[in-house]
Order: structure tokens, then C-alpha cells, then sequence
């Protein structure tokens, strides 16, 4: 067993229009936490790993390729792989739970 200290609390570095921080890596899975602060933006591109977002404060949109929702505490979101997709509208400092599998960038290698 291991406790995941840290995960899904809200933090963002000064200045920052959002911050992801990995908590768990081991071959099958990786699990971490998103931060969008109000107004912030979401910049990130399709994962060649499925995702499952885990809304645990704030509030905001899901915008993908196959559709919208609005999100906010308890929102549970399947994105698979290759699908683009965003977070926007936060009107609420978001903090997401993000589990990838198998673990993120496993597939396609780390980013450049």
C-alpha cells in the first residue's frame, strides 16, 4: 500500500496558467493531480494513454473531440486515448485527480 501525500490539493506557482503534478508511476497506471486556477488555461494535447478525471474541487468545462460537460466536485470523465480535449471556463480553482493507463507517456515516450 502507499498514500498518495498531496494528491488532488489545489496548487499553482505564482504566475502559472496551470500545474499537473505526478504523485504514483508503475508500468500500468500513473496517477496525478491538475490545477487550473480561474481563468487559467489548459494547454495540453492528446495522451496516447486512456484517462480517467476525477473532479475533486472547482468548476469548469470538459471539452473534447465527442462532446462537453460541465464539471465540478465528484465529476467522473473517460477520455481515451488520442482524443483531443480541454478543460475551459473555470470559474472555480479546479483541482482534478488524473489516472492514466497504462502510465502516462508509456506509450509514446516522454515529451520534448
Amino acid at each position: 500500500m502507499q498514500v498518495l501525500q498531496g494528491a488532488a490539493a489545489f496548487s499553482v506557482p505564482d504566475g502559472k496558467p496551470s500545474h499537473y503534478e505526478e504523485h504514483l508511476r508503475v508500468p500500468d497506471l500513473s496517477v496525478g493531480t491538475y490545477c487550473i486556477p480561474v481563468g487559467g488555461k489548459d494547454g495540453q494535447q492528446p495522451h496516447t494513454e486512456d484517462e480517467i478525471y476525477v473532479v475533486v474541487s472547482g468548476r469548469g468545462w470538459l471539452e473534447a473531440e465527442s462532446g462537453s460537460t460541465d464539471v465540478g466536485p465528484g465529476s467522473v470523465v473517460f477520455v481515451p486515448a488520442g482524443e483531443p480535449h480541454r478543460f475551459t471556463d473555470v470559474t472555480k480553482d479546479l483541482a482534478v485527480l488524473v489516472v492514466f493507463g497504462p502510465a502516462e507517456y508509456s506509450r509514446a515516450g516522454a515529451p520534448t
